[in-house]
């Protein structure tokens, strides 16, 4: 048997049976494909090629949602390898008043029975205030069946996976758990927006890339995240000063108060001191300056319940307790 090389670019993949027996008898079947379409994507081009195909493949674009499709300025270019299979080149130039759209390229067999596909979206920037809950969306173009998800977070040019789930074995990997999920039943409908509960400026600060992949279809979406702090919050102490000063002999005082965040009760403290007799010579005892760091995990302020006040004893307090 042999193949007709010079004539495959030109769409002639005839085999030739030599000495023909009544053994090759039968149906014989010709097609070549591809696995996968890739895409890449800039500030400015998108890129989508496909490899190894016969015959040559349609490839076309489109836009979601669908609008100014005429405005697709797009260049092509079609190449053969020594084997007469067909790799295609396309790049599209990102339209600039259109952002957070999807980017959709499909190729199509030249007999029309196959399609793949793939999509990509850069989606506008989130920026969330550390400390406080944060869905990143990722929302799958199309419906798909027998697919994975993975998400890929990027920092400083390192990218780590830190979510991957499997439709078909419903197998999850969470390098965030208790950190980080997704809502499965969502997933199946092709929601994998990814939930963080409590993110950090520093640890979850960075791009975020959302990847549907199934049997002939690639969809990515990437999203760049922000974490900050608030201004008037980030590495401030809280001082509070306890004075003990015109207390009667011999009386042990406590001071209390409570810090709150946003009105959320987060630590209690307590100050204890002793004061002298005046009379007797000797100074009384002070509470010493007490410095609270600010929670540098939440960044968020805290603040005193109330304001200290000053009574007519001098003593500074809040909530002031006495045995």
């Amino acid at each position: 048997t042999c193949l007709f090389n010079s004539h495959i670019p030109h769409g002639n993949a005839s085999l030739l049976l030599r000495r023909v027996k009544v053994q090759d008898r039968g149906r014989y079947k010709c097609y070549t494909s591809t696995r996968k379409v890739m895409m890449e994507m800039t500030d400015e081009m998108v890129t989508c090629s496909s490899h190894n195909i016969f015959p040559v493949p349609q490839l076309t674009w489109t836009i979601e949602p669908p609008s100014a499709q005429e405005a697709l300025e797009n260049s092509t270019i079609k190449t053969t390898d020594h084997k007469g299979l067909f790799t295609v080149e396309s790049t599209l130039r990102i339209l600039g008043n259109l952002p957070n759209h999807t980017y959709i390229c499909s190729v199509v067999s030249a007999d029309k029975t196959q399609e793949w596909t793939a999509s990509r979206k850069n989606q506008e920037g989130i920026t969330q205030e550390v400390g406080h809950p944060l869905s990143i969306p990722c929302i799958s173009p199309h419906s798909l069946q027998n697919f994975s998800l993975t998400w890929t977070f990027t920092s400083s040019s390192d990218s780590t996976v830190i979510f991957r789930y499997d439709s078909r074995s419903r197998q999850t990997f969470n390098l965030w758990e208790g950190q980080a999920e997704l809502d499965q039943d969502l997933l199946l409908q092709g929601d994998g927006s990814l939930l963080l509960h409590k993110p950090d400026r520093e640890e979850h600060s960075g791009t975020y890339t959302c990847t549907f992949s199934g049997p002939q279809s690639r969809h990515v979406i990437q999203t760049k995240v922000n974490i900050t702090v608030p201004s008037n919050s980030e590495y401030q102490s809280v001082l509070f000063l306890c004075n003990g000063a015109g207390l009667h002999k011999d009386l042990n005082t406590t001071a209390s108060y409570t810090i709150v965040q946003h009105g959320v009760e987060c630590r209690r403290v307590q100050l204890q001191f002793e004061v002298q007799d005046e009379q007797g010579g000797s100074s009384p005892k002070t509470g010493e300056d007490l410095a609270l760091p600010a929670d540098t995990k939440t960044g968020q302020q805290e603040t005193p319940i109330g304001i200290p006040v000053e009574g007519n004893d001098g003593l500074q307090s809040i909530s002031l307790e006495r045995d």
